[in-house]
């Protein structure tokens, strides 16, 4: 129901539609901490968040992790470069809370966006707006400092400010927990003032 609650707000599906959707997804219930794409393996699937939260990361050669991507509640997690050109990933999707995940394969895919166009202007408008975010994400990068990129999430993602934890948000944000936590204790004591 939620997925086809989430496609509607792109474009109404008919029944046929919708059966041909639910017949070629996969659910799934993951543990936390439990991956769905590990570096070096081949991502072959789209997938979305029914419940519960992922987080898509690299780890550099010393061991820090960097995250590229939160996904929870009605939202799309997938290595793009990896599902679209079968070449091993170099990033880990992972869930930071138990989540039931709806996935999808590239046949499957494929045969949506052949047979009913309505799939493929829906994912490509969601590709389209999740390339805006990573956009802007890039020009707050170069152009703000780390209290500004904060404040930003926080307002943009309040929901996933209160769920994750700082080393999670510092991780995203390219800054330090320690950093993060003296950004988070300024802007409290300059909001009660």
């Amino acid at each position: 129901d939620k997925l086809l609650y989430h496609f509607d707000n792109f474009i109404p599906l008919n029944e046929v539609e919708k059966n041909e959707l639910s017949c070629r997804i996969i659910e799934k219930s993951i543990k936390k901490k439990q991956f769905i794409l590990q570096k070096n393996d081949v991502c072959f699937f789209y997938t979305f968040v029914v419940s519960g939260l992922f987080k898509m990361y690299t780890v550099d050669q010393n061991g820090t992790e960097y995250n590229l991507q939160f996904a929870s509640e009605n939202e799309w997690i997938c290595d793009i470069n990896s599902f679209h050109f079968k070449k091993n990933s170099h990033l880990y999707i992972e869930a930071i809370e138990p989540s039931v995940i709806l996935q999808i394969d590239k046949p499957n895919l494929l045969y949506l966006f052949t047979h009913f166009p309505k799939f493929e202007r829906a994912f490509r408008v969601m590709i389209e707006n999740k390339y805006i975010e990573l956009e802007n994400r890039l020009l707050q990068n170069i152009s703000q400092n780390a209290e500004q990129r904060y404040n930003f999430f926080v307002n943009e993602y309040p929901d996933l400010s209160n769920r994750l934890p700082n080393t999670q948000v510092a991780s995203y944000l390219g800054i330090t927990p320690e950093f993060l936590s003296k950004i988070r204790k300024n802007v409290i004591k300059r909001d009660k003032y």
